[in-house]
């Protein structure tokens, strides 16, 4: 079914103005971490059970923070990118429920980083 519109504006669906279902709570962290391989990253786990994903060479940063990071108000993810003399880098966070799926997609990034 389709509303008519008899002027300016827009016609849609009743199917498309349906509630969805969205992706929440914060799922698995393995779905971020087996992105990165013992080839390239190190993985740490430190005595609060936070993980910490780094390069090899120092430019990637990823740490995921289960109860939260500390000093902060519920960050369970980082990620931060170190920039060069001359890019800037960058860094984002997320809260702890955040879905680690969320997460993921945007650690993929690293699948445009070269080899120099």
């Amino acid at each position: 079914m389709t509303a008519a519109s008899s002027g300016p504006g827009f016609s849609t669906t009743v199917e498309a103005l349906r509630l969805r279902e969205w992706l929440l709570g914060p799922g698995q962290a393995t779905v971020v971490m087996d992105q990165f391989s013992a080839d390239d990253f190190r993985l740490v786990v430190d005595d609060r059970a936070d993980v910490h994903v780094n390069s090899k060479d120092g430019s990637f940063y990823l740490g995921w923070f289960p109860s939260g990071r500390p000093g902060t108000d519920g960050e369970g993810w980082k990620i931060a990118v170190t920039g060069t003399a001359k890019v800037r880098g960058y860094q984002t966070s997320f809260d702890t429920e955040t879905p680690a799926d969320v997460v993921a997609a945007v650690a993929r990034v690293l699948e445009t980083s070269q080899r120099v």
